[in-house]
């Protein structure tokens, strides 16, 4: 009786202190605020760990999946061959080659370039200085620069000079720095890169830039050896810039250099007779201008896009072989990122832009091909070394059981079997079961050590992971 007296008493003083416990919680947070706030952090714990297991199960804990937000299957919509997929370049730092990187506006391609001269691991790091707009970016040992880019050499070849300003300036401006015993050695490779950004957003950080009082009005727009004339290139405004412009007056002016600027800038502008718009038909010559773009893109040792950051550091370190010291972050808190666009108006940005529109389709198919292709060859590599790490270990391991690599019968002191015996019957098709398939097993492997490469584009198409 005394015990039962005793839990009595024990769950009433329970029961008490949990009466307690409510009371004061309603009295410090009287709404169910604190209770469902309670309850969403529990569940977001067991949500983040049931994820966790289910992404580890799945070979997941992929830094590259989704940098997005999004679980997108992505499906290829362009063809395009090994050569276009396969970008990784045989780049030699301590040689003649250079990277020279083609700087579009408002692509994030001044973080970038700040990547290039502070966050590469090399031999000889850029020096760079405090108060300084540019770095030195020598190669070891020689006083040669290996990077073309507004944060090393600066503006050499006009301010955001294009594909068609580079390509023509850059070798010759490398050449007059070089010394006469340098002019007299084969010619250097140039490895151009680029960003590109999505239409949309791109455009709508060049109207909040221009409205601040930017104007580039030094950059040259040079072509075929001279400069556009005003009639060629007219200005949208009257005065030292246009800040404050509205975006309906930034997307009412139609030689806005805003309008299709990756497109205008990737291209070949000689094709169509540089700014004279009087050679051919507008459609016409923006057909001509993409088809360039695209092509040159194609070319290009690398390129990424802005809105997958870590897959364009991985693109760029499989292409070069280089290596960032940090990881690149997904910033999407952007001033263009704050404009709140009614869907009607991006409509419009987006038949001001559509050449731009659909050179980034493009680009973004072939920049996820380029991804895909890449991380399937580095599993290949991988599953390549593991099987000759296996070959290794078995090459050790079969010595010193005695064993050559063939089956081997060893007489013993038993008596002799005849064949119509059916003990010997069942052991010797036993061991030609067993010898069979050792046979084919070792067939497999050989035969995977020799696939040609077209099976590295079948292994790429039959197996598409999910990222975006």
């Amino acid at each position: 009786m005394d015990e039962k007296s005793y839990y009595s008493r024990l769950l009433v003083a329970l029961l008490m202190v949990l009466c307690f416990g409510v009371i004061v919680l309603q009295y410090v947070c009287p709404t169910s605020d604190c209770q469902l706030l309670h309850l969403a952090s529990l569940s977001s714990r067991l949500g983040s760990r049931a994820r966790g297991d289910r992404m580890s199960g799945a070979g997941a804990g992929d830094p590259y999946s989704s940098e997005d937000g999004a679980l997108v299957r992505f499906v290829p919509r362009f063809n395009f061959t090994t050569k276009d997929l396969d970008r990784a370049v045989d780049f030699n730092i301590k040689g003649d080659d250079v990277i020279v990187f083609l700087h579009i506006q408002k692509t994030g391609g001044t973080t970038f370039g700040r990547h290039l001269v502070r966050n590469i691991q090399l031999e000889r790091p850029c020096e760079c200085h405090a108060g300084q707009k540019k770095c030195t970016c020598y190669r070891p040992g020689k006083r040669d620069t290996w990077l073309f880019s507004r944060f090393s050499t600066g503006w050499s070849c006009g301010l955001h000079a294009d594909w068609t300003e580079l390509t023509s300036c850059v070798p010759s401006f490398m050449g007059n720095r070089e010394s006469q015993e340098r002019r007299r050695t084969p010619s250097r490779n140039y490895y151009y890169i680029t960003i590109l950004r999505d239409p949309v957003w791109r455009y709508l950080s060049e109207w909040r830039h221009v409205q601040r009082g930017a104007t580039w009005k030094a950059s040259k727009h040079m072509c075929d050896g001279h400069l556009p004339t005003l009639s060629e290139l007219p200005s949208c405004y009257n005065g030292d810039d246009w800040s404050g412009c509205s975006l309906e007056e930034f997307m009412a002016c139609s030689y806005n250099l805003a309008n299709n600027r990756q497109t205008r800038m990737l291209a070949d502008l000689s094709l169509v007779g540089c700014y004279n718009l009087s050679i051919m038909s507008e459609s016409q010559r923006w057909a001509m201008l993409l088809e360039s773009a695209k092509r040159n893109l194609r070319n290009m040792a690398f390129f990424g896009l802005t809105e997958y950051q870590r897959k364009t550091q991985y693109l760029f370190e499989h292409t070069f072989r280089l290596s960032f010291i940090a990881p690149f972050t997904q910033l999407n808190g952007t001033r263009a990122a704050s404009v709140e666009v009614e869907p009607e108006t991006q409509r419009r940005i987006r038949e001001l832009n559509q050449w731009d529109v659909e050179l980034y389709l493009y680009a973004r198919d072939l920049f996820l091909q380029r991804f895909q292709y890449a991380r399937q060859q580095e599993r290949r590599e991988a599953r390549q070394r593991r099987l000759q790490e296996r070959r290794r270990l078995r090459a050790k391991v079969k010595p010193w059981w005695g064993v050559t690599g063939k089956a081997v019968f060893k007489p013993t002191k038993e008596p002799p079997m005849t064949e119509q015996s059916p003990i010997f019957s069942e052991e010797k098709q036993a061991d030609a079961g067993q010898t069979l398939m050792s046979e084919t097993e070792g067939q497999v492997e050989d035969n995977w050590l020799e696939e040609d490469d077209s099976e590295t584009i079948l292994d790429y198409l039959e197996n598409v992971e999910q990222w975006r």
